[in-house]
């Protein structure tokens, strides 16, 4: 009988447990799907709500992975998980997601908190006030007529949206500043001293000639000539696509930063005029799934996989930057799961939703406005 090497004999056990480890340690360390997810996911009873796979992970073939999601309460369907709370479930339930290939490897694991809040949240409240700024999204006014929908069903406070832009596409008392193509930089520094009366040629609301003749942001004055002298509870902004839509592959990262410059004016601006106003930050929402939509807006200058790498990019900088600043009244608004990218969109446009994706924008934000209103 031979006799054993026993250190020989640890050393091949120790290299056969590494080698049947590696595979999944490779499949987390390099996750070339980059699956993400925010820390927290809202909801409210009667409102559906969902999270596409396609949305979270950065492939051109979802269809080629499996996606697990385990949470108390929703469903599973083929592209998407769903729920619609009822009224028992309100509260707080953990949530995960596994992304595995045909063979059961997995490729990424993510996990966040669904926070159902009860449909009368807030109610007893005085007069809420809101005050939405965006780019073309916001100027559509769709999404924006569905949140004031949804802030007049029952168990809802009264309600106020403050602003100067109201196209006659919007609903009764709705009101933002919304504008095509606009960016945070717009927002922060554009004046104009020739308007003409469209949004193109404008003044950004919130900036003004000072004393000194030159124009910068000037948030009390903005609410004192054009909220009367209100001041709101609080702020969505839905910014970034134009922001950085153009960025070329191996500088996204570097227009981010450029963003966030801007964005940080902005929002220490807003929140040194309206300190108590709780700001949600909108993660960029995806872009519609069909490349030709792509090609009917750009033709051959932009691509539908290469805005989703921008995009998802944007989402992972836009959850690093703002996650863990409750205390600072800034919060993330997940826009990016609840959007249906095949139904929600036409066939001949990008990045703008139709009427059902734009309504999914708008069940998102109140989902989170109805959070902040139990608080």
């Amino acid at each position: 009988m031979q006799k054993l090497n026993t250190p020989r004999l640890l050393i091949r056990l120790s290299f056969l447990l590494l080698l049947s480890a590696l595979p999944a340690a490779a499949a987390e360390k390099t996750n070339s799907l980059q699956l993400t997810l925010p820390s927290t996911l809202y909801a409210v009873p009667g409102v559906e709500m969902n999270i596409y796979y396609d949305n979270i992970v950065l492939t051109e073939t979802p269809e080629k992975y499996r996606f697990e999601v385990s949470c108390k309460i929703g469903t599973a369907e083929q592209d998407h998980w769903t729920v619609t709370p009822t009224p028992s479930d309100v509260g707080q339930h953990p949530l995960s997601v596994k992304v595995t290939d045909a063979n059961g490897t997995i490729l990424g694991t993510a996990k966040t908190i669904l926070h159902v809040s009860a449909a009368n949240s807030g109610s007893h409240r005085d007069t809420f006030r809101l005050l939405i700024i965006g780019d073309s999204l916001t100027h559509a006014t769709t999404y924006s007529n569905e949140i004031a929908r949804l802030l007049s069903t029952p168990g809802n406070p009264k309600w106020q949206m403050l602003g100067t832009h109201k196209p006659k596409s919007a609903a009764a008392g709705v009101a933002h500043e919304g504008y095509g193509g606009w960016t945070w930089q717009r927002f922060v520094s554009q004046y104009e001293p020739n308007p003409d009366g469209t949004h193109r040629k404008r003044s950004s609301p919130f900036v003004y000639l000072g004393k000194d003749g030159k124009p910068g942001l000037d948030f009390k004055r903005y609410f004192k000539e054009e909220c009367n002298g209100n001041t709101p509870d609080a702020v969505v902004i839905m910014l970034g696509i134009n922001d950085c839509f153009s960025a070329k592959q191996d500088a996204i990262d570097a227009k981010i930063d450029g963003m966030f410059a801007q964005a940080d004016i902005l929002i220490k601006a807003l929140q040194a005029a309206a300190p108590q106003a709780e700001v949600g930050i909108c993660l960029t929402t995806p872009g519609n799934s069909r490349q030709e939509a792509f090609f009917a807006n750009y033709k051959d200058k932009y691509s539908r996989w290469g805005w989703k790498n921008i995009q998802h990019r944007l989402v992972q900088r836009q959850i690093e930057k703002f996650t863990g600043r409750e205390k600072q009244n800034l919060f993330i608004i997940p826009t990016e799961l609840n959007l249906d990218i095949v139904n929600g969109y036409p066939v001949n446009n990008g990045v703008h939703p139709n009427k059902v994706g734009y309504q999914q924008i708008g069940a998102s934000i109140y989902s989170w406005l109805k959070h902040r209103l139990e608080e």
